[in-house]
């Protein structure tokens, strides 16, 4: 356990939904996961148990949202149920990737607004701080009547192409409108390069269907890079790199924070054109979804860094700043 004093001590207990990242955070910290007794009874229940006393402590709950989302979230708010009881200072709920995330509002009449009920859920568990990469959007932060730090995938990303793309002819995309703020600080930490978007449509009576229109601006012999935080099925992503290409692009890289890649993903972005498609490991990525030109970041640094920030009261914004 970290300790800066003889009553303070930060903790990291994980579930099961990935205790290898859990696992690759904890060395960074120079700590142990705590040992939890977790299983399920014959219904499907879920047990829950620590194994030693973690009264007065600062805990970490770590559980990234992947699939069986809604088995995993039900996890993690037992954990935190377990917390709560065992008197523990505070909760943080470490969260990689968030479930219900895109559910962040309402496009029709009668829907929900499925990620505001999650973080009411971890709010009645119990929970006192949200810890989450790259949210879906920002008001996702509203949701939480309490802090929630947003980290961001982008140094570590943004280092990695620096790295690999060297005097390339770099523009940055956006596949969308949602994601051309988050393209315009891509473009800065490049020096300035040039900022393409990608005009698309998308029918929301049916998921994971999206329709590359148009590309605005110019990206002949361009190098392109699209930076987008999710690829699901990798629809939207696929339809990008086909007219980045058809528009003239010498080379398309994609790069992304949260590789769900459901369904035939893989098999399509392999197959797709892309130079390359970087992701971070906010989700297991197990190998039989893995392909050639897919490369994997460690998202633990960054993870470590910021709970360490929480746990000794310093800044967690400062480690995200350029040259930090």
């Amino acid at each position: 356990m970290l300790s800066s004093n003889a009553t303070k001590k930060l903790v990291l207990v994980s579930g099961r939904s990935y205790p290898a990242l859990a696992k690759d955070i904890a060395s960074h910290l120079g700590i142990e996961v705590l040992k939890t007794t977790l299983y399920d009874f014959a219904d499907g229940e879920i047990y829950c148990r620590y194994t030693q006393s973690v009264r007065g402590d600062d805990v970490f709950v770590f559980q990234t949202h992947c699939q069986p989302i809604n088995e995993w979230i039900m996890e993690q708010l037992i954990m935190i149920d377990a917390l709560k009881r065992a008197s523990v200072r505070s909760i943080t709920a470490v969260i990689p990737f968030l479930g219900y995330s895109r559910q962040d509002k309402k496009h029709l009449g009668r829907e929900p607004i499925s990620c505001k009920l999650v973080m009411d859920l971890l709010t009645a568990a119990g929970v006192n701080r949200v810890m989450s990469v790259d949210l879906h959007s920002a008001q996702i932060q509203g949701f939480f009547n309490g802090p929630v730090d947003h980290l961001q995938a982008m140094p570590t990303l943004v280092a990695y192409i620096k790295e690999s793309m060297k005097g390339c002819n770099l523009a940055i995309v956006s596949p969308d409108a949602g994601r051309i703020k988050v393209s315009e600080q891509w473009s800065n930490r490049l020096g300035g390069v040039p900022l393409i978007f990608l005009h698309k449509t998308r029918d929301i009576t049916r998921p994971n269907v999206t329709v590359s229109k148009e590309v605005v601006g110019n990206v002949s012999d361009k190098d392109c890079v699209i930076v987008d935080d999710i690829i699901d099925t990798g629809g939207t992503i696929i339809g990008a790199v086909k007219s980045l290409r058809a528009a003239g692009a010498r080379s398309v890289t994609v790069v992304a924070t949260h590789a769900l890649l459901n369904g035939n993903a893989s098999k399509d972005l392999a197959n797709c054109g892309a130079r390359e498609v970087v992701v971070t490991n906010t989700v297991p990525v197990p190998e039989e979804k893995r392909f050639k030109n897919l490369t994997v970041l460690s998202i633990a640094p960054v993870l470590a860094k910021a709970m360490k920030a929480v746990f000794e009261h310093n800044s967690v914004a400062g480690i995200f700043e350029e040259g930090a």
